[in-house]
């Protein structure tokens, strides 16, 4: 339990996108076990270890709000016809893509559509992880080390300290956010104060569960990339990410089971 990391993680919105929504993103109700596992490798990452996630608490009340926006739906080639490649040779031939509110049938609105969002609003959690040393630990270094990380042997002590250090001095390997890119997270140490909102009947309820959660990717010899999925439970505030670790089974990208 020595080797246990506890943080806060908070931020004004949030969308753990549920998969089975095609188009328009409608998150769950709490934080799902690969996004913890993302804010904390935004904090700390290295090959020699990963992160482990233990539970996930819910702090603040689960309130939702929906949100419409222009977004860019195609993505820019790389190819020399028509993509950046061109661009790079002939600048004056530089066509962006714009996400304004001009119509589909403008030049500057062919790759704009507008999503609808149900996203989490005002969202704070407590994460309990620990890292776990791969194979890669204690082989020979590829890059050299970073600035904070002490010299000697690759072990779960050395990579808790560097992760505390880095918290509480507000450092990161990449800036961590809660689902989306454009939602920013905050992490802070935990405090003696963060505890489930009593007042709220969902965090205060003795079992609510969540139905089948998204847990993470598993991915294979060959590369392909497999969801995986778990019956989730909210107990008093508090999703036992282990529990889900003993239910997982294998799903489609639509969430539902094949």
């Amino acid at each position: 339990m020595a080797n246990i990391v506890k943080v806060k993680v908070s931020g004004e919105l949030a969308c753990f996108t549920r998969p089975e929504a095609k188009v328009e993103r409608v998150s769950y109700m709490c934080m799902t076990p690969s996004a913890a596992r993302g804010v904390l490798e935004a904090v700390l990452w290295k090959p020699e270890f990963h992160w482990i996630v233990h539970s996930i608490t819910v702090l603040r009340p689960i309130r939702f709000i929906s949100i419409r926006r222009n977004e860019v739906q195609d993505t820019i080639p790389v190819n020399a016809t028509r993509g950046v490649l061109k661009w790079m040779e002939w600048p004056d031939n530089y066509e962006p893509y714009y996400a304004d509110s001009a119509g589909r049938e403008s030049p500057y609105g062919d790759h704009r559509v507008q999503r609808h969002t149900l996203a989490l609003r005002e969202v704070a959690y407590l994460i309990s992880a620990e890292p776990e040393l791969t194979d890669r630990a204690n082989q020979p270094r590829r890059k050299p080390r970073d600035v904070d990380e002490p010299q000697g042997a690759d072990t779960v002590e050395k990579y808790v300290g560097m992760f505390t250090r880095r918290v509480a001095k507000g450092q990161c390997f990449q800036q961590a956010y809660l689902g989306l890119r454009e939602f920013v997270a905050e992490v802070k140490p935990m405090t003696s104060e963060d505890r489930p909102d009593p007042a709220d009947p969902v965090l205060s309820c003795a079992e609510y569960p969540l139905g089948r959660v998204f847990y993470d990717f598993q991915y294979g010899s060959d590369g392909r990339r497999i969801p995986l999925f778990a019956p989730a439970l909210l107990r008093c505030g508090v999703l036992d990410v282990d529990a889900m670790r003993e239910n997982l089974t294998a799903g489609s990208t639509n969430g539902i089971k094949p």
